[in-house]
């Protein structure tokens, strides 16, 4: 069990109208410096599915790919004890002031990815965001058999757009 904590920056704009949370970084994304970095992760085949695009490569990309559709990554968590990667260790947490995250912008509807990130939301940030955590499946190489990409795409898109 290892204590970490949050040290990516929130990806966030004044004009931001959707925010993904995720639980917290995995130890590549921490690594890579970018949310969603594994290489195996499914997170930006899936978004670029959605919105009928070219998967961004470079976090440059995939910065403009999320100015130009309005959303904002951020993590429920800001510091936790963790075992790698795994949600399912996850204890001791604190987390990010997500009311005060969104409070000079235009975010109105609020994802979370995975079931950790969906529970976490709901105790802890909800009661003051006042803005439901809609569920979305993990997009993470750990969520096999949840259900297929072309699944993870349907509902992604079914909630996005």
């Amino acid at each position: 069990m290892k204590k970490v904590k949050h040290e990516l920056e929130a990806y966030i704009n004044n004009d931001s109208e959707i925010l993904i949370l995720g639980s917290m970084p995995s130890v590549k994304s921490r690594e890579l410096g970018f949310y969603y970095a594994h290489p195996q992760n499914k997170f930006w085949k899936v978004l670029s599915k959605v919105y009928n695009e070219e998967e961004p490569k470079t976090i440059e990309d995939k910065k403009i790919f999320l100015n130009k559709h309005k959303i904002a990554l951020y993590d429920v968590i800001k510091e936790c004890e963790i075992n790698g990667s795994s949600d399912s260790s996850i204890k001791n947490i604190k987390v990010n002031d997500i009311k005060k995250l969104i409070k000079n912008t235009n975010i109105t509807k609020i994802f979370t990815t995975g079931k950790k990130a969906n529970q976490l939301y709901k105790k802890y940030c909800y009661k003051d965001v006042l803005i439901e955590g809609i569920y979305l499946p993990s997009t993470s190489p750990a969520n096999v058999g949840y259900c297929s990409f072309d699944e993870l795409v349907n509902v992604y898109k079914n909630n996005l757009l």
